[in-house]
């Protein structure tokens, strides 16, 4: 499977629409007919936590397995940079996703993970559930759908290595996961359920994303959020807020960017600590902002800072966002109690720069997620 990771596409003399579907058959599988229904409006939701005592210090769970629930498909990153996806001569086959970018980062640094979403059942499908194996990510919870293929996104990276999506999802098979599919044992299991808002954009998906925060919130497991924003896969921008913010105050753990911030304030600054405030709700323990090469800021109810990242030369930054969150879970899924104490987290939010920052050394997102090793060497260079 190594092989697959670096396979090169020419896509010459092919006219693609934005609205068309891309198509590869396997055996008798057919083209999806399903069409996207309208967004509808998700009121906001308010479940009951187990996961933290009454004075708000972190109850003991067992198990340090991460479930990591939502999209994951195929990048398509051209091989060099700097052009446009029609100028650019061929793309580098890459499995993504961020909730899978996450659940591989946490397994590569050496932790537990799960991944709980849907595919297509077709090549790419099965592709990315064997690389899931490959990284000793437990694929369990994956679904595969006959009648939808799995989603594909062309990234067109600038020079600065930063990027920009056009995606082939029509629907994609992700966004038919339905609640009857959902693994909930395997949810139970965990010490932290993971998730991003695209799962929130369609149904089935939705019912299927809310029930199963609602089934991890019940048993006691810490919710994390990364919302994610991708503009063009929602109806429109304040679609996209309404639907972001409307499980915001569920989650224990929310990771966000300084450009999500402006997003969801609607412009205001996302350096000024008065804006950021208003985004901590009453149940949160931990709020991050990450601020790229720059490195993160850390939000709680007793502390608040900056960690500074390391400097390198990015290449491409996908998968960046998901390397520093699977750096920090893999961290506190083996103790929570780094919530409580400045040092220790500061520590850790160190580690989880470092693996953001290797990860944009590189050309796709799990191709390019570093191992444990990797990362305490390089802070290890950085001290010296």
């Amino acid at each position: 499977m190594a092989a697959l990771h670096s396979t090169a596409f020419c896509l010459g003399g092919v006219a693609l629409s934005s609205r068309q579907e891309l198509c590869f058959r396997r055996g008798n599988v057919k083209a999806s007919t399903f069409s996207c229904p309208p967004l509808v409006s998700i009121p906001r939701l308010s479940f009951q936590s187990k996961a933290f005592g009454g004075d708000g210090s972190p109850e003991t769970k067992d198990s340090s397995l991460v479930v990591c629930f939502g999209e994951m498909l195929i990048d398509f990153v051209p091989t060099i940079s700097g052009l446009s996806l029609s100028d650019a001569p061929a793309f580098k086959k890459a499995p993504g996703g961020a909730p899978a970018n996450v659940a591989v980062g946490i397994a590569r640094l050496g932790g537990s993970s799960a991944f709980i979403g849907k595919v297509g059942e077709d090549e790419f499908g099965y592709m990315l559930a064997e690389i899931l194996k490959e990284n000793n990510v437990n694929n369990e919870g994956m679904r595969f759908d006959p009648g939808a293929r799995t989603a594909l996104a062309f990234v067109t990276l600038r020079s600065d290595g930063e990027r920009e999506f056009m995606f082939y999802r029509n629907p994609s098979a992700d966004m038919l996961l339905q609640e009857a599919e959902l693994d909930v044992d395997l949810i139970r299991k965990a010490k932290i359920f993971h998730y991003g808002s695209i799962s929130l954009i369609t149904e089935p998906c939705k019912s299927a994303h809310i029930a199963a925060a609602k089934v991890a919130k019940d048993a006691g497991v810490v919710l994390s959020y990364d919302p994610n924003l991708r503009l063009p896969l929602w109806p429109s921008a304040e679609s996209a807020r309404e639907g972001i913010l409307s499980i915001w105050d569920t989650a224990d753990i929310i990771k966000i960017s300084e450009e999500e911030i402006s997003f969801l304030t609607k412009g205001e600054d996302p350096y000024d600590d008065a804006v950021v405030q208003k985004l901590f709700h009453p149940n949160l323990k931990l709020l991050l902002v990450t601020e790229g090469p720059e490195g993160c800021r850390y939000y709680t109810k007793e502390f608040s800072g900056r960690v500074k990242g390391l400097k390198v030369d990015a290449v491409d930054t996908t998968g960046a966002g998901d390397a520093f969150v699977a750096g920090i879970l893999s961290q506190l899924a083996k103790d929570l109690s780094l919530l409580q104490n400045e040092d220790r987290l500061r520590e850790a939010l160190k580690f989880a720069n470092a693996c953001g920052a290797l990860t944009v050394k590189e050309r796709g997102a799990i191709p390019a997620l570093p191992t444990r090793e990797a990362v305490n060497s390089a802070i290890i260079q950085l001290v010296g």
